[in-house]
């Protein structure tokens, strides 16, 4: 039975309104408060977004799981997990962890934080939704930072052409119909269009010093594609492994949180609409 209730949470820092929608279950509620009390028995100077990030191993993948009410709320789902969800989950773990917070409200202030722009819940086209606006407004509020200053390493560039949402409007279920909706979503598009950011080709990822002093355990890997109208096609946290870098995610493929047996490298080289590599850091 899904419980849809108003949580009250004023707090300035965030910008959000005195209440905020949330639709969770009660295993939920439960599960985040168990996970932030149990990582007060973290060590200091343990990596957080990899202990949050393999709590959820073997987590079912289900897709769509934000587009279950009429209107926008904040959903909170730590049963089902797509790749984007499962980010957003494990860093708004560790993020209300590091500010030593245990509360179930402060787990759901951190992840409407990181969802939405500029961290305020108004509609559906609040949310986040091209990952691309995902790092230009979680970079600016100092929630993470873009790991791309070895010219040498991100040495490729992609141009941003995000249109798939409003071209692609009917396989929304909040677009569906609603033109003044689709005309906020091709204003976030056209805010993001046609700049310039660097990556991390295919060719460079390889088992190397340099590429192990730039990336570390728990960075974000947004995969950069060239899918028309998309610019990130799928998220999951880097892991070294001996023989090279691996890609913890929630998989469509494994239908599961799971920590992939192939190494990055492989995993891209399999997939013909992927560029390379961004790569994010929690700022904790």
């Amino acid at each position: 039975m899904k419980y849809i209730v108003i949580i009250m949470m004023l707090c300035a820092s965030i910008k959000m309104s005195a209440a905020t929608r949330v639709t969770y279950t009660q295993i939920d509620s439960i599960l985040v408060v168990k996970l932030l009390e149990e990582a007060k028995n973290v060590y200091k100077g343990d990596n957080l977004v990899m202990h949050f990030a393999r709590k959820f191993t073997d987590i079912p993948y289900i897709a769509h799981t934000l587009e279950v009410n009429e209107k926008e709320q904040l959903v909170v789902n730590l049963r089902e997990l797509d790749c984007t969800t499962y980010v957003e989950t494990v860093l708004a773990l560790a993020l209300t962890a590091k500010e030593g917070k245990t509360s179930f409200a402060d787990y759901c202030a951190n992840l409407t934080k990181i969802r939405y722009r500029h961290g305020r819940l108004e509609d559906y086209s609040s949310r986040l939704h091209y990952f691309t606006m995902w790092i230009e407004d979680n970079v600016e509020m100092g929630i993470v930072c873009e790991i791309a200053s070895d010219k040498a390493l991100f040495s490729a560039e992609q141009t941003v052409s995000a249109t798939y949402m409003t071209t692609h409007s009917d396989k929304y279920k909040m677009l569906a119909g609603d033109t003044a909706m689709i005309s906020k979503i091709a204003l976030m598009e056209k805010h993001i269009n046609g700049k310039k950011h660097p990556y991390l080709p295919i060719n460079n990822i390889r088992n190397t010093w340099s590429l192990k002093n730039a990336i570390q355990d728990g960075d974000v890997i947004a995969i950069v594609t060239s899918k028309k109208g998309l610019e990130i096609s799928h998220l999951g946290f880097a892991v070294w492994r001996w023989d090279g870098l691996h890609l913890l995610n929630a998989s469509s493929i494994h239908h599961k949180v799971i920590e992939e047996p192939m190494t990055l490298r492989k995993y891209l080289v399999g997939r013909k609409t992927a560029l390379g590599v961004r790569v994010l850091r929690l700022s904790l």
